[in-house]
């Protein structure tokens, strides 16, 4: 686990790692495995939950310039089914491949600042990306009924979709007993 000083108290951060020893020669590379909390990591119908770790699987390389970060970044999420409203949740694994760089715009690169780099920015945007906006909490959820309300996943629901009002013409054709018009 990385250690930042910040003036006379110490603070533990996770995604930080030093890079110095690493950016000697060109093309040297690094394994790391990073895990900690990410804060405030939610979209409109989904988020990862307060207080788990995300883990970010990467390979650092020195290259011109900067550090190459190529590997995965992966996290649990938790939501609210978008058909029959009840718990949705899930695993998101996202291949990333960034560029961190000494004065990183944050929007093409990350930056590098004297010769620590923080994953954190890149592990929040990679897994805000992937959240789903519209979660199931199985594909093949089978809702709310639209009329009573029941969820068809656990109970049968008797009630018959409504006509359509623009087949009415044709249904009273039909007539009471169902016959198609003509039939005799």
């Amino acid at each position: 686990m990385a250690t930042i000083v910040t003036g006379p108290t110490v603070t533990l951060h996770p995604f930080v790692v030093h890079v110095a020893r690493l950016r000697k020669v060109s093309g040297t590379r690094w394994h790391e495995v990073r895990r900690g909390v990410v804060p405030d990591v939610a979209c409109t119908g989904s988020a990862v939950p307060e207080g788990d770790e995300c883990v970010a699987d990467v390979t650092l390389e020195a290259v011109a310039g900067g550090v190459s970060v190529v590997g995965t970044v992966r996290a649990r999420w938790v939501g609210e089914c978008r058909r029959c409203l009840g718990p949705a949740e899930g695993t998101i694994a996202v291949r990333v491949r960034e560029l961190f760089t000494v004065g990183g715009d944050g929007e093409e690169t990350y930056p590098l600042e004297e010769d620590v780099l923080d994953l954190e920015p890149m592990v929040h945007d990679a897994i805000l990306l992937e959240l789903p906006q519209a979660p199931l909490c199985d594909e093949g959820c089978r809702g709310l009924c639209p009329e009573c309300g029941a969820d068809r996943n656990r109970e049968a629901c008797t009630c018959q979709p409504p006509g359509d009002p623009r087949w009415a013409v044709l249904d009273a054709l039909r007539g009471d007993g169902g016959a198609s018009p003509g039939a005799g």
